[in-house]
């Protein structure tokens, strides 16, 4: 990606900003920003950074060759029924929204007949707020090469990145990453409770359970060595860790979770054929 790129968001709200803090002055400035929301207070912000904005769809759209849907789901029709008269053959549309299928964006955009090839359907998930997240992408047969690697870019500027095959792939990129974040968080919630049921402080309870699954976290990252090995290396027979898996083994954990991501990218299934 060069300073050559022209991006238009269509919703400036928190993962739009994200993403512009990744991009604006590093890949390219904020005169090649224009961002549409329709509450003007979603954009002030990008408007104090030099962009250009607007409560509405508007000819400018046709100078922007990447555009980003980042409106909610529900809202994402009406908003696609309002780009479309400023769509260019060469626009590369590419969707954050959760729920609706590369497929039905394709008709959205698209005429009777000629779906819009030139999409690109991304899962980011909450951490690319600060530039730690993961994103599952996938690309409409209409995408080049070149703009894979733009797209590429575009996200890497918060994070992980890494490319599926279709909607299903998506939908499992939801039940992993895209809903992942909130998995983390419970566990870290039972942690901090059960260290506070036997006498800890809040704080200090809620620092040793950051710090730990955040240490794991890189060191499984860092290590060459896989995570059952990383597992049984604090596993002594026997000993402290062996008894807590043990509780893990007889409630079936990693069944419990099994069943989890099933049923996110069951109902992630769910909400594309609703929208359809």
């Amino acid at each position: 990606m060069n300073h050559e790129l022209t991006i238009a968001f269509i919703g400036g709200g928190n993962m739009a900003t994200a993403l512009g803090a990744g991009l604006i002055g590093k890949r390219c400035g904020a005169h090649d920003v224009h961002v549409v929301d329709i509450e003007p207070a979603a954009l002030t912000a990008w408007a104090e950074q030099g962009c250009t904005t607007a409560t509405a769809a508007d000819e400018r759209l046709a100078s922007r060759r990447v555009w980003v849907l980042a409106v909610k789901p529900q809202f994402m029709k009406e908003a696609v029924a309002s780009l479309r008269p400023h769509l260019q053959p060469d626009t590369l549309v590419v969707s954050i929204a959760a729920g609706i299928s590369a497929e039905t964006l394709a008709q959205w955009l698209g005429s009777p007949g000629q779906p819009w090839t030139r999409l690109v359907r991304s899962m980011p998930n909450t951490p690319a707020l600060i530039a730690a997240g993961a994103t599952g992408l996938m690309a409409g047969s209409g995408v080049s090469e070149t703009e894979k690697a733009q797209v590429e870019q575009l996200f890497k500027a918060v994070g992980e990145v890494v490319w599926v095959e279709s909607d299903h792939d998506i939908d499992v990129v939801t039940s992993l990453s895209g809903s992942g974040p909130a998995y983390v968080f419970l566990f870290l919630e039972a942690m901090i409770a059960a260290a506070m049921e036997q006498g800890m402080e809040p704080a200090t309870a809620r620092k040793l359970a950051l710090a730990t699954v955040t240490g794991a976290t890189q060191l499984a990252a860092l290590s060459a060595e896989d995570l059952a090995t990383l597992r049984e290396r604090v596993t002594s027979k026997g000993g402290t860790t062996a008894a807590a898996l043990g509780v893990f083994g007889d409630r079936d954990f990693s069944g419990i979770v099994r069943s989890a991501m099933l049923a996110a990218a069951g109902r992630a299934a769910e909400l594309s054929r609703e929208f359809s």
